[in-house]
């Protein structure tokens, strides 16, 4: 069985009679992702977090095929049948948006609404996957060769310098943030990289048309990029609707984590 090679770092908290929530986190998260989200949600769900393979203390064991998509996909499902977890809301932050996006989409009967935050349905054109499969492998040498905390911080340090996270540096808490991130093996999160990335995961735009699942697609009004891509996959998809949050770019539950907050209590609490 496939879960035989996924051992979840995750922690569920349970409130009788709430409906669950499964958090994705993004590239370099881990299980404390969204740690504030929660606290302001306190006991209006109940929780499920975790380590996404190659992050954190979930450990993976055989070959690297392991880390992909599809496989990571069927983990997660596995583990919510263990679980006894019929049916969840989901919340996925960029790369965990994606992931969020294909659950979605291959098992549709496991979700009833779902958020996604800054995400895409990976490449349409196999020479933008190429392109972007090698733009990821520079970057996994890069990551591979920090050889210590100093060096890893430095490549953080550069790689919140991208457009998309607008001025995320300039945060109160982005200090703690990046320590947080220090915890991740840079050698394992190249695997994510190199087998999940945008590059390497497979398009979902063909399905996108066909999804009849509630999507919430969540964007910063500072992140241009995720709103173009965003406004696509809203013409796309008839289930979706598209929110632009004030004062954030890329990680919005960061940056803004109130309106956040807001807006996913206001989306899973209408009629399910």
């Amino acid at each position: 069985m496939i879960s035989e090679n996924y051992h979840f770092n995750y922690s569920l908290t349970t409130n009788t009679d709430k409906h669950l929530i499964l958090f994705l986190h993004g590239f370099m998260g881990n299980i404390h992702e969204f740690d504030a989200t929660i606290k302001l949600l306190a006991d209006n769900f109940s929780y499920l977090i975790l380590d996404l393979p190659g992050h954190g203390n979930t450990q993976v064991s055989g070959v690297d095929n392991y880390y992909t998509m599809p496989k990571t996909a069927e983990a997660i499902i596995s583990l919510l049948d263990k679980l006894n977890i019929p049916k969840c809301f989901l919340v996925g932050y960029s790369m965990g948006g994606r992931l969020a996006l294909y659950l979605t989409l291959n098992f549709p009967e496991s979700f009833y609404k779902v958020i996604l935050e800054s995400a895409s349905p990976g490449l349409a054109t196999e020479a933008e996957q190429i392109e972007r499969i090698q733009r990821d492998a520079q970057i996994a040498r890069k990551l591979a060769r920090s050889a210590s905390k100093i060096d890893f911080a430095a490549f953080l340090f550069n790689w919140y310098n991208q457009p998309i996270f607008g001025s995320m540096k300039n945060h109160l808490e982005f200090n703690r943030m990046l320590e947080s991130r220090l915890q991740n093996n840079p050698k394992e999160l190249t695997k994510s990289l190199q087998f999940m990335g945008t590059g390497s995961q497979p398009s979902l735009w063909d399905k996108l048309q066909n999804n009849q699942i509630p999507l919430l697609l969540m964007v910063g009004e500072n992140d241009a990029k995720f709103i173009d891509i965003n406004k696509e996959m809203a013409q796309i998809c008839r289930a979706s609707q598209l929110k632009i949050i004030n004062n954030s770019a890329h990680n919005i539950h960061f940056e803004n984590t109130s309106e956040f907050v807001y807006h996913l209590k206001v989306y899973f609490q209408s009629t399910t």
